[in-house]
């Protein structure tokens, strides 16, 4: 079912009057999957299909369909780890008749999908990973179905090298679980046109006039919520403070359903990156305080369950409850205290990756710029807009003179 559309004209007519909410808008931008290669993700969904299924293949007319999952899914992917220039896209692979062993089925897979014109192709526990010389990974994860309930199925965990007696099937309804996010956070009008036109101009789109309204009706909206940016935004944030991790990290999945569980149509984006920071923070400490892991399932489908293998241990979940906690205090700080544009950007640097932030703060210097040379607007105390006569200070009502601070006192102990 189609998102219903949030009219939001009772907010500001820009979006991002708020300094640091255009700042992070500039952020999330540099971290999208851009306008060409989500068309180019979508192509290849259907080119995968067709080739599973071509005549004399190990799975002819067994693939029902294909389908993406995760952020693909609710229009939240973002760049991989700590690169700026590589997206994973997961889809579902969806299998009928048979009665294979999760190895047997992957086996299947993976003799289907060989010899596709891809640099590489990588059989992990759950899926096959497609490579393509363009940055972008395809994982394919087979799945079969297990009701009549739209896609209630579940899926291989076969790891490579371990004993087939710990091979088993997993549940899965990744599709009712992207229903269930993309229905909590329908689109935000003005928030999405503004921050399209934005990301289509950047891939060289020219628009006939400046108001967001003016974005074409046939234009795709790749970002339709505040709620779905702020998950990208943490996404990131957790892929670079994870760039060098071994193992596993804390799922995306995870961080999916509670930000569906936080939306609230209408927030500011630093606002709702401060929820959904805190509201996993807060569950870890809650289950932390238990003496227990952190366990959250599907919402609509509880016998799946997203951190089955995430955390391990009671280390693992408290590191993570940290970062966030010092992410949600640090945007706080620079909200309610203000700080140093040249200060927040090294505390962003730090967060969310040199290169996005560099260039996420040229580029809200320079719509600056233009907008003092055409005598527009800057930003006011009060958090509206203004045209400065000195460099800025971010914050909510914080842009008169403060000391400068080291970046590490933002919202953090030494």
């Amino acid at each position: 079912m189609p998102s219903a559309i949030y009219r939001d004209d009772q907010r500001p007519n820009d979006p991002f009057a708020d300094p640091l909410d255009a700042i992070l808008a500039e952020i999330a931008l540099n971290i999208q999957l851009p306008p060409g290669l989500h068309e180019k993700a979508v192509e290849r969904y259907k080119a995968v299909c067709r080739y599973i299924n071509r005549p004399g293949s190990p799975l002819e007319g067994r693939a029902s369909c294909l389908y993406p999952q995760g952020s693909m899914a609710i229009d939240a992917t973002t760049s991989t780890r700590g690169t700026d220039d590589e997206y994973d896209i997961d889809a579902v692979a969806e299998i009928i008749g048979g009665d294979e062993t999760p190895k047997g089925l992957l086996d299947l897979l993976q003799r289907a999908l060989a010899g596709y014109p891809v640099s590489r192709i990588e059989r992990k526990t759950r899926c096959i990973t497609l490579y393509y010389s363009d940055g972008m990974h395809l994982d394919v994860t087979p799945a079969r179905r297990v009701s009549a309930k739209e896609k209630q199925s579940a899926i291989p965990h076969a790891k490579q090298g371990e004993d087939a007696s710990q091979h088993r099937y997993v549940p899965m309804n990744a599709y009712g679980v992207c229903a269930w996010y993309n229905d909590r956070t329908p689109t935000e009008r003005r928030f999405a046109l503004a921050l399209n036109k934005r990301l289509y101009e950047d891939a060289g789109v020219a628009f006939a006039a400046a108001e967001v309204e003016d974005v074409p009706e046939q234009t795709p909206l790749l970002i339709k919520s505040v709620t779905t940016v702020a998950l990208q935004l943490l996404k990131r944030h957790r892929n670079i403070a994870y760039a060098d991790a071994k193992g596993r990290i804390p799922p995306s999945i995870l961080l999916s359903c509670h930000a569906g569980h936080a939306a609230l149509p209408g927030m500011g984006l630093a606002d709702m990156v401060m929820r959904q920071a805190r509201w996993t923070a807060r569950a870890i400490d809650q289950a932390a305080r238990a003496g227990r892991l952190l366990d959250v399932s599907n919402p609509e489908f509880l016998a799946e369950r997203f951190t089955d293998r995430w955390p391990e241990n009671q280390r693992q979940q408290s590191d993570y409850a940290a970062l966030l906690h010092a992410l949600a205090d640090g945007l706080e700080a620079a909200r309610t205290r203000g700080a140093q544009l040249e200060e927040l950007q090294a505390w962003l640097r730090e967060r969310f990756g040199a290169g996005a932030v560099t260039k996420s703060i040229a580029a809200f210097n320079a719509r600056l710029g233009r907008q003092v040379q055409a005598r527009e607007h800057g930003y006011t105390r009060s958090g509206g807009l203004f045209t400065p006569a000195a460099p800025a200070l971010v914050g909510l009502g914080a842009l008169a003179p403060v000391t400068a601070r080291a970046h590490t006192n933002m919202g953090e102990r030494r």
